[in-house]
């Protein structure tokens, strides 16, 4: 890259951020709160390995702590506002109508019992139960790239039973237990009311197994891909026949021509490559939706497979299929680099307002990194290609 290109994208870098600070500045509503947001979020995207207010404080010159640990916790502003700015800011960036709405939850591995939602669950971060908050997100992804756009912090009937307990963590009266797919259901409809652009939503078995979910999107007309387990109950036949089944059962009955090869997204060592096939459920809906079977196998073993229903647009392919089922991981990229780079797990607030600030200030961070991505995407795909002609040649 040359020197001018260099100071180019730098330049552009600090324009967006300092644009990206102006918007978080609108939910923060004193001068003082306005300054310290934004030097957390260039700590959040500088170098340092943890995240912490010490090490964010001396980022940014400051020889304590205190307003680091103010605007999480002390001060006064609304997380869920800067939650609506971080969505408003990602549609603007990567806002297309086949992106897609993706729900699933990541762990905090936490010391002690303080922490709002701490307790001994079970964490698919760490692989095990641990001691642990479990928060459930929604990402929004599309060709151009993906980001974070809500959170929920659950809350165990543990907690939600003792109010003596959450009122030491500063956790609402109104908060009441909601299991994850009851959280996950009420972001989404959020995000469909607010317009965000969306072709599929996406889940994975916690949340494919949630009916009130799937009628939810019906009744909305919204496609979905959801995943669930080979032993989900289903019905076999039409609305007037009951008979039980399961994904399982029904996949041992697909015959070897049935099966097709297509690819499920890009993967670190090219096109991640499966056998798909598909079943056609026995019920349509108004305007033709068409609700379907997809099963994935694994190609190296015919007995590893996965299962999603679907509720799909009439005449949707098996390839178009597989394609939305595979974007389910862009979540899984948007916690790998949140937690990675911008310290999406070393938040120290234990109360509940402060984890969904910290939560909501690293969604921004992610957002802008997205958005530059974005930006690239957009100014390389609009180059002309240097094979070809740039302008036409008369015959």
């Amino acid at each position: 890259m040359s020197v001018a290109s260099w100071s180019g994208s730098l330049l552009a870098w600090e324009q967006e951020l300092t644009a990206l600070k102006a918007r978080v500045g609108r939910v923060l509503p004193r001068r003082e709160l306005r300054e310290t947001g934004a030097d957390f979020l260039d700590g959040l995207l500088s170098g340092i390995e943890r995240k912490t207010g010490w090490l964010m404080a001396e980022q940014s010159g400051a020889g304590r702590p205190y307003r680091m640990q103010s605007l999480l916790g002390r001060s006064q502003w609304d997380a869920d506002r800067l939650r609506d700015e971080v969505r408003d800011y990602v549609v603007e960036a990567l806002g297309d109508e086949d992106g897609v709405l993706i729900v699933d939850e990541t762990g905090f591995v936490k010391k002690g019992d303080r922490s709002a939602g701490v307790a001994r669950q079970y964490s698919g971060t760490a692989g095990r139960i641990e001691n642990s908050q479990i928060g459930v997100f929604l990402a929004y992804a599309s060709r151009y790239g993906q980001a974070l756009i809500d959170r929920r912090l659950y809350l165990p009937e543990s907690w939600t039973k003792d109010r003596a307990r959450c009122a030491k963590a500063s956790i609402p009266e109104t908060v009441e237990f909601a299991t994850k797919p009851k959280m996950a259901r009420a972001m989404v409809e959020a995000a469909l009311n607010a317009g965000v652009p969306c072709a599929y939503v996406l889940g994975d078995t916690v949340y494919g197994a949630d009916s009130s979910l799937r009628r939810m999107l019906e009744a909305r007309e919204q496609p979905y891909v959801l995943a669930v387990r080979g032993a989900h109950f289903m019905r076999r036949g039409g609305d007037h026949r009951f008979e039980g089944t399961s994904p399982e059962e029904l996949a041992s009955e697909l015959a070897p021509e049935d099966w097709v090869c297509h690819a499920a997204g890009e993967g670190a060592k090219g096109p991640r490559l499966y056998d798909w096939a598909r079943i056609r459920r026995p019920w349509t809906s108004k305007g033709g939706f068409e609700h379907w079977l997809l099963v994935r196998r694994k190609r190296s073993t015919s007995a590893e497979k996965a299962y999603y229903l679907v509720f799909a647009p009439p005449g949707s392919s098996l390839a178009e299929l597989a394609a939305v089922a595979g974007l389910r991981w862009a979540v899984e990229e948007c916690f790998e680099r949140a937690k990675d780079d911008l310290g999406l797990d070393h938040c120290e607030a234990r109360s509940w307002h402060g984890w969904h600030r910290h939560m909501s200030l690293c969604m921004a961070a992610l957002a802008f990194l997205s958005k530059l991505s974005a930006d690239l995407r957009r100014s390389a795909w609009s180059k002309p290609n240097e094979t070809s002609p740039k302008e036409p040649i008369a015959a």
